[in-house]
């Protein structure tokens, strides 16, 4: 975290690192002035939020989004704007048409989302909500022939108590400072947790066979979220191959909730509900967008910085903070330096994930098809070409650091590129510690310099993370201006070094 210096230490400490590490500091104040003077991050913003609309991995929406940033790129002059396929992903999924309401003891419409990859229910299904209780397989054997067209209630899992903290938060100077001297942290899910969850998920298999078997019309799950706001999920339906299952809606938690204290009361319950959904078959390759600044030093434009974020997204609402904002930053970062026509002397590469959601699946298909094997460790050529990747997939909250992954030999040329930076990252963290859950461990796997920087959390975690409320007024428009600037900066900073970044260990090549 940066302390606070008094003005002329500050200056000598500024230049101190400076001097150690070689700046453009002309360079990085037209960064700063065309990112918040003439940003377009607003623009970018409405043509993948809004007009493209949800981006679930091998949609029309998704192609909707590979088509505008293709061609978004190539006009802002980038090079080689392209779709690159990574692998096979498997189906893609449209849905159609979704409705779901109470209509006794009487009638009230329900927020509810179909789970991506669903089946339809072909038209409208109507009835009484059954609420198995099913602790153990042999407790199904009582339900064995009363289930056909039957309409299945799940109740959520989690609670629905108020929690007496904001939904949006931005990070203070002490939580900062927490970050930067972690603690060792053991993990709390301990060997009798894991066996716990296996067979709770073994069960709910069978649960789900079961209900096949029997001729089930809908299952109706509720899900964690408070307030109209719910978190969405999927089956495992992407797969060319999987198997049928059964129509499945998620609804607020609030609604489920609903249902089983009247039934658990004595009261008759019915609902009325359909799903028209249609799988996308044509294609089973999953695809990333790509793009370039080229290099324009003779003995440094082979080598390559890369930064990214995923362009794929739930379907319950517009993918706004996760990851519409990433690839917004990072679009926005090559648009600025394209802008200013600085010259990188290393080739500047951005890549937009597919697949991300399911598994890291675009990412980590790039990395294997380009730079090598994380399960052989065996390297290609272009390993050795890749200076560094940046991330960014933590929401629409401005850069308040990075994550070192590890990697302490970063840290002094790190903490010299903020310094510039200062007026718009104030109270920076840069900390040892990893961060997981998203493309930079792709990267990290196979010892290239892959980071994802510190962002204000907002809210993230509390209503827009796979959520059906995260649409584009849930985006702060200052914060990915900053972020587009910051990020922006570090990747020029890497391209003009003499030397790639420093990294953790050797990797074994070819």
């Amino acid at each position: 975290m940066k302390k606070t210096l008094t003005f002329f230490p500050a200056l000598l400490f500024a230049g101190m690192l400076m001097a150690q590490e070689t700046i453009d500091l002309a360079a990085i104040e037209k960064i700063k002035k065309e990112g918040l003077e003439n940003s377009k991050v607003e623009e970018i913003a409405f043509e993948l939020v809004d007009r493209v609309g949800p981006r679930l991995s091998n949609s029309e929406g998704y192609e909707r989004a590979t088509e505008y940033t293709v061609k978004q790129l190539s006009d802002w002059g980038l090079s080689n704007a392209k779709t690159e396929a990574w692998g096979e992903f498997g189906r893609g999924w449209e849905m159609e048409k979704s409705y779901v309401a109470m209509t006794k003891p009487y009638y009230m419409p329900f927020i509810a989302i179909p789970r991506a990859w669903t089946e339809s229910t072909f038209g409208e299904v109507k009835g009484k909500v059954i609420f198995l209780d099913v602790q153990k397989e042999e407790d199904l054997e009582q339900y064995r022939g009363k289930l056909k067209g039957a309409i299945i209630g799940i109740k959520p899992t989690g609670s629905q108590a108020p929690t007496y903290q904001a939904d949006a938060l931005r990070f203070t100077a002490e939580q900062l400072h927490g970050m930067e001297n972690p603690t060792p942290q053991q993990s709390s899910f301990t060997p009798e947790m894991r066996a716990q969850f296996m067979a709770a998920r073994a069960l709910a298999e069978k649960v789900n066979a079961f209900l096949v078997s029997e001729g089930a019309a809908l299952i109706i799950k509720g899900v964690n979220g408070r307030h109209g706001t719910l978190f969405t999920s999927s089956p495992r339906g992407y797969l060319k191959d999987s198997p049928v299952g059964i129509p499945e809606l998620e609804t607020a938690p609030e609604n489920v909730n609903l249902l089983a204290r009247l039934a658990e009361n004595g009261v008759e319950v019915e609902v009325e509900a359909e799903i028209q959904a249609r799988y996308i078959t044509d294609d089973l390759q999953g695809y990333n967008v790509i793009a370039e600044i080229p290099g324009t030093d003779p003995n440094l434009k082979s080598e390559v910085v890369m930064l990214g974020g995923h362009l794929d997204s739930w379907h319950g609402a517009n993918g706004a903070t996760d990851n519409a904002a990433g690839c917004i930053v990072m679009m926005e970062a090559v648009r600025i330096l394209k802008a200013t026509d600085l010259q990188p002397k290393r080739t500047i590469r951005i890549a937009l994930w597919g697949g991300e959601e399911q598994g890291l699946h675009g990412s980590r298909g790039y990395v294997k098809n380009h730079f090598g094997d994380r399960e052989t460790m065996k390297m290609t050529p272009e390993h050795e070409k890749i200076s560094a990747y940046y991330n960014i997939d933590n929401g629409t909250g401005k850069i308040r650091g990075i994550y070192l992954q590890g990697n302490a030999a970063v840290e002094p040329i790190f903490n010299a590129w903020f310094a510039p930076l200062d007026a718009i990252v104030p109270d920076r963290t840069i900390t040892i510690s990893n961060t997981g859950g998203t493309d930079h461990q792709s990267f990290d796997a196979l010892g290239i310099p892959g980071f994802q920087f510190i962002q204000d959390p907002i809210e993230y975690r509390s209503r827009t993370h796979h959520t059906n409320m995260d649409t584009f007024e849930r985006l702060e428009m200052d914060d990915l201006k900053q972020m587009a600037v910051v990020v922006a900066s570090f990747v020029y900073n890497t391209a003009q070094r003499a030397e790639k970044l420093p990294r953790k260990g050797p990797a074994k090549t070819n």
